[in-house]
């Protein structure tokens, strides 16, 4: 599969990813009756604002989220080869310590840790969802930070309350490319918006680009390569998040313990993945 090829693919998904958000404004808001105002719907709404509807946006996000981060493996090999090492043991050990390292960040400086990694995930959702991807620029990563900050502002614009409240629980102190960005933020409650585009875009696009990648004459056995490699580290991945979730259930609410456990859990994969990237890069380059 050629680069233009791929492009077609990716604007197609962005056609069928504004498809499944009306689909979902239409089942969750527009067909709700018995509100006069969005903020109301929100909040009455018994289909997307309850525990249920977070326990589904927990698995979603533990299964389909973080699976397309579970070629890492693989890509760490790779990049063991540009330092000459060989033993995997070395990619894995140093993997795990950086995301053991942020959980235990995360729990002496939770403020600061939230604040570096709301930044960095702006940047690495402007990147790899932009169809435009800008090879040089001096305002590179300002464009790429601008783009992705959508996904971290949006709800703070549209959903203050909810959102201080979520990371009130998780910082334990108060601290566009689409269209639909704004829009699903502005009708949906902040988690369930943020699961259907982590999940069905942000996820499933880099899934296709890896996808390419493993065959890039045929995308459907390419698919078939990435769910057999992304199986083992997607299935343990989800195990240890329901681990954590029982585990929290002792000592926090439902959705307390869901909120916790997904962006803490998000952000000790997303340090180690996002360094394994830029180093890669790097090192192709």
């Amino acid at each position: 599969m050629n680069k233009l090829e791929l492009d077609h693919l990716e604007f197609y998904h962005s056609i069928w990813f504004t498809v499944l958000v009306i689909i979902l404004l239409g089942i969750f808001v527009f067909d709700y009756q018995g509100t006069e105002t969005t903020s109301k719907i929100i909040k009455d709404n018994p289909i997307i604002n309850n525990s249920t509807t977070n326990l589904i946006c927990f698995f979603l996000i533990a299964t389909i989220g973080v699976s397309h981060g579970s070629l890492d493996n693989y890509k760490g090999k790779k990049l063991l080869k540009f330092y000459s090492l060989k033993n995997s043991i070395i990619f894995y050990l140093s993997y795990i310590l950086i995301a053991l390292f942020i959980i235990l960040l995360w729990k002496i400086l939770p403020t600061t840790t939230l604040f570096i990694f709301l930044i960095i995930a702006a940047y690495h959702f402007g990147k790899e969802d932009s169809l435009n991807k800008i090879k040089k620029s001096n305002f590179k990563l300002l464009y790429y930070f601008s783009r992705g900050s959508i996904i971290i502002f949006a709800p703070l614009a549209f959903h203050a309350n909810d959102t201080i409240e979520i990371l009130k629980i998780i910082s334990s102190d108060i601290f566009i490319e689409y269209l639909y960005y704004l829009e699903k933020y502005y009708f949906f409650t902040p988690f369930f918006a943020f699961t259907i585009y982590f999940c069905f875009l942000h996820s499933v696009r880099h899934i296709v680009s890896l996808s390419s990648e493993l065959d890039k004459e045929n995308i459907k056995k390419g698919l078939n390569i990435f769910l057999n490699k992304a199986l083992p580290l997607s299935l343990i991945t989800a195990i240890l998040f329901i681990i954590a979730l029982y585990f929290l259930l002792d000592f926090n609410q439902i959705n307390e313990a869901i909120f916790k456990v997904i962006f803490i859990g998000l952000a000790s994969l997303t340090f180690p993945h996002i360094l394994l990237e830029y180093l890669l890069e790097k090192n192709e380059k």
